[in-house]
């Protein structure tokens, strides 16, 4: 039997990821024919077809699917190995692969990047910003090194390291400023506009409405926060948003923004990476990094 290589596990996982042979070929350098060569082969050493093929779309067979579990994890044991032993020469990464949550990134990012940036000038960064369960997902199959989140996330495989804790304030049109602050009795019976299903911060929000998240609703819904501050600038409801959202997404509507009584809602943002990680000492000085990047941006 021929031997497989990493090259082809590394052109089986771009085609499994991309679903689209061109696709593919331009995320590994390569040409069409040539990486649809190489997947033949693939499947030749291995006697059973990886994708069913047809002219609209390319996907994975019950074979492939099960197949590319075990590929990512090999590829992902690869992948920490090569970081393993730069680590172990005493160097500091050389990449950085972090995911960020969307009620996070556009307001924390800049001056985290700026920092690590300032820290380590010759660390590669790479940033995803994408939801919870895709940024775990990711994490898993080892596409990510760590990802900035709201805590609790409760996966046995991942470390968990809590950074701090972030109020949510409430967001009025600026006509209703001077009416007192509703407590989260009177939020359930107001036009709430939420972010869309699949957002943690929306399941945040329900929690301390006490509104069931199944629960229907009338289509009040943003797929950002900068949608739904404007909208809310239009007279159409109120919302809730994190504070370190405030300096960003209150300067361009006609809003008024309110701080909620104790008990006030919050959450617990957070770092979470792999345990299996060789990089974890690193990781800490990177959760050190962040932490102190967020206390800067709200003094």
């Amino acid at each position: 039997m021929a031997q497989l290589t990493i090259k082809q596990f590394r052109y089986f996982e771009a085609l499994a990821k991309a679903r689209h042979f061109g696709r593919a070929a331009d995320a590994c350098a390569i040409s069409q024919p040539a990486l649809s060569m190489q997947i033949r082969e693939l499947e030749e050493i291995l006697g059973s077809e990886l994708f069913e093929r047809s002219a609209k779309q390319v996907r994975l067979t019950g074979f492939g699917e099960a197949f590319a579990i075990r590929v990512r994890a090999i590829l992902r044991s690869i992948d920490e190995l090569s970081e393993f032993a730069r680590v172990s020469q005493g160097s500091f990464l050389s990449r950085l692969r972090i995911g960020v949550i969307p009620t996070i990134a556009p307001y924390l990012l800049p001056t985290i990047i700026g920092n690590l940036t300032k820290a380590y000038p010759v660390l590669d960064i790479h940033v995803r910003e994408t939801l919870t369960e895709k940024l775990i997902q990711e994490l898993e199959e080892g596409r990510l090194d760590a990802a900035i989140v709201a805590l609790p996330i409760s996966e046995p495989s991942l470390t968990e390291v809590s950074l701090f804790d972030e109020e949510f304030v409430l967001v009025r049109n600026q006509g209703d400023k001077d009416k007192p602050v509703p407590d989260s009795d009177k939020l359930c019976e107001m036009r709430l506009l939420l972010l869309e299903e699949g957002h943690c911060f929306r399941d945040q929000a329900l929690s301390f409405c006490n509104i069931r998240s199944g629960l229907p609703r009338e289509g009040l819904e943003g797929s950002s926060l900068s949608t739904l501050v404007q909208m809310v600038g239009a007279g159409i409801g109120i919302t809730l948003i994190p504070e370190m959202a405030v300096p960003v997404e209150a300067r361009s509507a006609s809003v008024a923004i309110s701080h909620f009584k104790n008990p006030k809602p919050t959450r617990k943002i957070g770092m979470i990476w792999r345990k299996s990680s060789p990089m974890v000492e690193q990781l800490k000085e990177i959760s050190t990094i962040v932490r102190q990047s967020a206390l800067n941006l709200s003094a």
